[in-house]
């Protein structure tokens, strides 16, 4: 009997053709609706599928089968695709415009289509020389056209493998810059090295390539990735090391792996000292050992050493009538000091260590002046720094000296790819002065004890029951418990200060006290607005930013203005309220969409990872002051510099008309708005709200439930880090 024909529909077919235009493009999982121009028939066919950056011009083979739909009609599904390079005079000319070439844009490539024809891609791969002939490609603009052509065929290839798995062309191109002409290779050798090496591409991307090429989901390869990992999510969580037993069975948990597999896994990499596993002990003095990322234990360890090593030094600045240099200098200062203060002052004479800590209108910037002034009388060399550009500045205003970020002090060279400033080149001072220390973590606390002179003074000057730092470990609390630093706390408000309700309720919030939250009719500069309802408590957030501060208060909306949200989901949190305050605040139709989200000129933004290569660092904040669409990249204004993105670089940024609590430490703003909703119920803690409320300078808004706010106030426990540095400095290792 003769078997039926299959109907058109089930057979698998390959149409090529030039893609003529981009109907619907979905940019966070790239689907796409597209026309495509056949050679064989005169009207477009209609494709949908799956495709990254799809560029009208394009030549493409398509595998799919065509299907019926019911409400568009036919069209042909695509299950697979290749891009191919056009061949004729208009594809070219659409192709080199799209964009995807940097340095080539529209009218360049009329130019380069105009003088070499059909030729033009032979020219771009093997005689780009030549293109010095087109007007407008200087010698300069050449190399770039040639590094960029030659990324792109790269690139090319890589999104052709990677864009099965659901890796977009924006990780692509990352992933690019990061193993350069080897990367097809090393993706397919090794695709877990992505979780490990390239920003955004997390382990469960990874994990899905490696079994799509066919890796052993039991294998010990996939174990030691998991394992540094989760080693690395736990940093990011704040944890310095984690306990050996713990992280076995969570890892066990997250890979449904075999415990076994996973000691095995975490044996190869303490073989290969990637991970160091070191023997230790809880509070009830039980032994048990923690698993560090190698570079962290070494960074624990160093900052013990070398801090150990300043304070067994003689000081290289000496007092010999400690008592008068003392009262002469305080008589000179414009006003007169606490006991506590002159306790201060007087330590920084005799100690190497010494840690000044108190909450908002205690004095702290005094004291710092005065120890300065006393260091400066003799003659000594002094320094000023913070771990932020605004606290930096901060610093700088209140001291009238000048006082850099630590990268600064510290030399970070991106060429050298590490700070300059170490135990072979230490600083030159006597004093070194830190502000905001509660923001130290771990790799930076270490980087700058390796660059302290031995005969230096160190004063650590910040807000102990702030939150502590965004990267692992908890620097000053672990500092102030080991027992090996003179400690100083400042308790007492002093008048001026006084006066202020936000620095009022900011200490009866740190003292587990509700402040008042009925508003009076005089005026004020902390006020409580109900709003139980988090989509309300939204509206009005809003409205008061865009209209009620500025009307009443005269605070610019954008510029003076900060919403802090403790959570980035829900209808309060930052996400949702960045979306609403762009749409109020600006109409600016000038735009580069990364994602679901476009950034728009004027836009105000956060970094949001250390660029050192940009000099640009986690939590600066700036206003995007150009747009190019043309070339898809913007330029952003921080406060000493403009810095530009590539599109594939826009993940670096995000919108900062809202930003978390943590992102504000260090910063102080004019004028804050925070929601304090039970929908926050999971962060709602004390020293969060505390940290929020003293980021205000002249005005705070809560907009929220008393409900909300008794819980923050009340639930003071805070969540463990798993660090060793008080233990290693106290043991003085």
């Amino acid at each position: 009997m003769k078997t039926p024909n299959p109907p058109e529909e089930d057979l698998k077919r390959t149409l090529r053709g030039t893609l003529e235009r981009i109907v619907f493009h979905n940019e966070e999982n790239c689907w796409t609706v597209l026309r495509l121009k056949l050679q064989s028939r005169a009207d477009p066919v209609t494709v949908v599928g799956t495709i990254p950056a799809p560029q009208p011009g394009t030549a493409l083979s398509v595998t799919g089968v065509w299907v019926n739909d019911q409400r568009f009609g036919r069209q042909f599904k695509m299950e697979s695709f290749e891009a191919l390079l056009p061949a004729s005079i208009d594809g070219i000319l659409h192709y080199l415009g799209s964009g995807l070439i940097k340095g080539i844009g529209p009218r360049m490539a009329k130019r380069i289509v105009d003088k070499f024809g059909v030729d033009a891609f032979r020219i771009l791969d093997e005689q780009s020389e030549l293109l010095e002939q087109v007007k407008g490609i200087s010698p300069r603009k050449l190399e770039s056209i040639k590094k960029a052509w030659s990324e792109h065929r790269g690139i090319r290839d890589l999104i052709m493998f990677l864009q099965p798995h659901g890796i977009s062309a924006a990780y692509a191109v990352r992933i690019f810059k990061q193993y350069g002409g080897n990367a097809l290779d090393v993706v397919q050798e090794n695709p877990y090295r992505l979780a490990m090496d390239v920003y955004g591409i997390g382990f469960t991307t990874a994990d899905s390539i490696a079994m799509k090429l066919g890796f052993d989901p039991a294998g010990e390869l996939r174990a030691e990735a998991g394992l540094l990992y989760t080693l690395r999510k736990l940093n990011d969580e704040g944890h310095v090391f984690y306990p050996l037993e713990e992280l076995i069975h969570k890892c066990a948990d997250d890979l449904g792996a075999e415990t076994e597999t996973i000691r095995q896994a975490l044996s190869a990499l303490q073989g290969e000292e990637r991970v160091v596993i070191d023997d230790l002990w809880n509070e009830a003095h039980e032994p048990y050992q923690g698993v560090y990322l190698s570079r962290y234990y070494h960074y624990e360890k160093n900052i013990a050493h070398y801090l150990h090593r300043l304070l067994h030094s003689p000081k290289s600045v000496s007092f010999p009538d400690p008592e008068d240099l003392l009262k002469g200098v305080l008589s000179m200062l414009p006003q007169e000091l606490a006991e506590e203060q002159i306790k201060a002052a007087r330590a920084a004479l005799f100690d190497k260590l010494l840690v000044i800590t108190g909450g908002p209108g205690t004095g702290k910037t005094t004291v710092i002046n005065g120890i300065i002034k006393l260091f400066e009388k003799r003659g000594a060399k002094v320094l000023l720094a913070a771990p932020t550009g605004r606290a930096a500045k901060r610093m700088a205003e209140a001291t009238g000296r000048e006082a850099k970020t630590i990268h600064r002090l510290l030399e970070y060279s991106p060429r050298e790819d590490g700070f300059q400033r170490n135990e072979n080149h230490p600083l030159a001072c006597g004093l070194l002065v830190i502000d905001e220390a509660s923001m130290l973590d771990t790799m930076l606390m270490c980087h700058l004890a390796k660059a302290l002179p031995l005969g230096s003074t160190l004063v650590l000057a910040g807000d102990v029951n702030q939150l502590p730092s965004v990267g692992p470990g908890n620097v000053l609390g672990d500092i102030m418990d080991s027992g090996t630093a003179r400690i100083v706390c400042l308790t007492e408000i002093f008048r001026q200060a006084a006066e202020s309700e936000i620095i009022v309720n900011a200490h009866l919030i740190n003292h587990g006290q509700v402040p008042p939250l009925s508003n009076n009719s005089s005026p004020s500069d902390f006020y409580f607005i109900r709003r139980d309802d988090p989509e309300q408590a939204a509206d009005l957030l809003v409205e008061l930013v865009r209209d009620h501060i500025p009307r009443k208060f005269g605070f610019d909306p954008v510029d003076d203005i900060q919403v802090l949200s403790p959570m980035h989901r829900g209808s309060a949190g930052v996400e949702e309220l960045n979306t609403r305050l762009q749409a109020a605040l600006n109409k600016e139709s000038k735009r580069i969409k990364r994602g679901a989200r476009s950034f728009c000129l004027g836009d105000k933004v956060m970094q949001i990872r250390n660029n050192y290569d940009k000099d640009v660092f986690n939590g600066d904040i700036g206003r995007v002051c150009q747009v190019n669409e043309e070339e898809k990249e913007l330029t952003v204004r921080y406060e000493d510099k403009n810095v530009i993105y590539a599109q594939e670089e826009l993940d670096e940024i995000s919108m900062a008309y809202a930003v978390s609590v943590h992102k504000s430490q260090g910063s102080e703003y004019p004028a804050v708005v925070i929601p304090v909703l039970t929908e926050h119920y999971m962060l709602l803690q004390r020293n969060l709200l505390y940290t929020g409320v003293t980021r205000g300078k002249r005005l705070v808004i809560l907009v929220g439930s008393p409900r909300a706010m008794h819980i923050a106030v009340n639930n003071n426990r805070t969540k463990r880090r798993f660090t060793w540095l008080d233990r290693r400095l106290a043991a003085g290792e």
